[in-house]
This record gives structure tokens, sequence and C-alpha cells, in this order.
């Protein structure tokens, strides 16, 4: 399996609404890109203060990096891009193989 993890840190200006609007949009991906084995998502709530302005996380699940691979350049990942790239400060994707457990 292979993890595909997305932190996202939006810009202050950014509404409530247009954070909601986004995180619908990435939540409709699985539906949209067959190679997304699992989704999650959600807000950080830890109190260790160390999440560096990222609020944000996102986590793909996929068969392999060919899963993954298909999903990159899939139109409706590049709309969704497309859609969040004007209200983000920073992002940081992460992606791993799982192993063990």
């Amino acid at each position: 399996m292979l993890r595909h993890l997305v932190l996202l840190q939006f810009k202050p200006e950014t509404t409530p609404a247009a954070i909601a609007d986004i995180t619908a949009a990435f939540q409709a991906l699985p539906a949209a890109i067959d190679t997304v084995r699992a989704f999650e998502c959600g807000t950080d709530v830890s109190p260790e203060g160390l999440a560096k302005g990222y609020t944000h996380a996102f986590l793909l699940s996929f068969d392999d990096a060919a899963g993954r691979d298909h999903y990159l350049p899939h139109p409706a990942h590049q709309a969704f891009v497309a859609q969040l790239q004007p209200l983000l400060a920073e992002v940081l994707v992460l992606d791993y193989a799982t192993s063990g457990g």
C-alpha cells in the first residue's frame, strides 16, 4: 500500500467557506479517480503546537506507486489543484510505502 499525505496551510485571508469548498472538492476525488483505495481528512488538534501553520491533513491510499502515478496527472486532480492554488500558503506532500502491521 502506498500512502499520499498532503498537509495544507491556507493564506490568512482564506474564508472558512472557501476551506469547506476545498475540503469537499478533495473528498470528491476518490469517486472520480478509481485508483484511490481510501481517503481520510481532518484538521490539526494536536496540543503540542508543532504543526508549523499546517491546519488540514489529507491521506490517500493507493495499491502501489502506479496507482498514485495515475492519480497525479488525472484531470480531476489537476482541476482540484487549480482550485486550491490561489488559497494556498504552503503545502507539504509525503508519500510512503506501508510496512508491517
